[in-house]
């Protein structure tokens, strides 16, 4: 029996770079720079080199980084943040750790991205902010989601947790807003051995309030300014990063690869795939389709050896934690058909092209 395909399979990236890892984890050892330290600042000057943004904070988590990166644009309780509806939930969560409300946004039928016909409609005196999600790798449209914040005299963050190398019309994503949040956790296309996260932005000030935040709201040893949070990214984290970051591009442009393949090999009317703008050249972090028939396709790619995941089975606004904010089924319908049919294929830069054909054949058969 053939091998089974898995839709994300970690294993075979750390084989490949196994001895480098170890080898910088023994330099980190030597130093015993466990929690922040010159391996995290490092990491720091190459991630904001490579988003060609002036500055990168590390963190240890992509849930910190989107909660730090509100308090730091001073957002609290009483204020409210555009956040689209068809997102994994920190993207909400950053908004309600600092005491704010999520607004959500239902997203763009063909794009699944953050439907920027929408946005106006739900702002209101108490909006502060947007921020406009690079779902599954591919960005959004910045320049009109830009263009609203501006009107609105809003902020604009980039939730850029899926969109390590992605590009907005050539430009890699992660300067354009006033930051951008980074996730680095193991699955991502850039991810750490362990959890991790970061904020890039081009404003000093930003820069210098973001690592009070993560450091118990201190820029001098033991002499606190304001209420802080221990969120450090740790040593080992960093420089496994680092290692890594080195291989990004060509392991993004093998899953361009593996995506063309899939755009031009399947050919089934019944499923349905991810527009791409020309505007939009994405990591694809993830390969998402939908299909009306989503439970007897995923049976179908199961009992042929592949199995596939789901991003994300329930919307944002019909979360239970969200209840208090009164949505209901059908207030977000683009979101909510994306969530009852969508299926996520296997998509890795290790797959082999015979893997991937497999899964070609396999879904032109259904």
């Amino acid at each position: 029996m053939n091998e089974t395909i898995n839709c994300l399979d970690l294993k075979k990236q750390h084989q490949q770079i196994k001895d480098e890892i170890f080898a910088a984890f023994e330099k980190v050892y030597a130093n015993t720079a466990f929690s922040g330290g010159h391996f995290v600042e490092d990491f720091e000057k190459q991630f904001s080199a490579f988003t060609g943004t002036k500055y990168c904070i590390g963190v240890n988590n992509g849930t910190s980084a989107l909660h730090l990166a509100m308090l730091a644009l001073g957002i609290g309780a009483g204020d409210e943040v555009i956040v689209p509806a068809n997102t994994f939930i920190a993207t909400a969560w950053g908004v309600s750790h600092s005491g704010a409300t999520p607004v959500f946004v239902d997203c763009d039928k063909d794009t699944w991205e953050i439907d920027t016909t929408k946005i106006e409609e739900k702002i209101t005196p108490k909006t502060k902010a947007i921020i406009g999600v690079h779902l599954y790798g591919m960005p959004f449209d910045i320049d009109e989601v830009k263009r609203i914040a501006d009107k609105h005299k809003l902020f604009l963050v980039e939730d850029a947790a899926q969109a390590q190398g992605s590009k907005y019309k050539g430009k890699v994503v992660g300067g354009i807003g006033e930051m951008a949040c980074f996730s680095f956790y193991p699955g991502k296309n850039l991810g750490a051995c362990g959890e991790a996260g970061g904020i890039t932005t081009n404003n000093e000030t930003y820069y210098k309030h973001l690592q009070s935040l993560r450091n118990h709201g201190s820029q001098v040893r033991y002499y606190h300014d304001e209420i802080g949070y221990n969120m450090r990214m740790g040593g080992l984290e960093a420089a496994s990063l680092q290692i890594k970051l080195k291989y990004l591009d060509s392991w993004n442009n093998r899953r361009r690869e593996i995506a063309k393949m899939y755009f031009d090999g399947i050919k089934n009317e019944k499923i349905k795939m991810q527009k791409q703008p020309s505007w939009a050249d994405s990591n694809f972090h993830l390969f998402v389709i939908t299909t009306e028939k989503k439970e007897d396709f995923v049976k179908h790619l199961q009992s042929n050896g592949i199995n596939p995941a789901f991003h994300y089975p329930v919307p944002c606004h019909l979360q239970k934690a969200y209840a208090n904010l009164d949505y209901k089924k059908g207030d977000l319908p683009n979101s909510e058909y994306l969530a009852d049919h969508c299926v996520s294929l296997p998509m890795y830069a290790e797959l082999a092209n015979e893997q991937v054909q497999i899964v070609i054949n396999k879904i032109n058969k259904f």
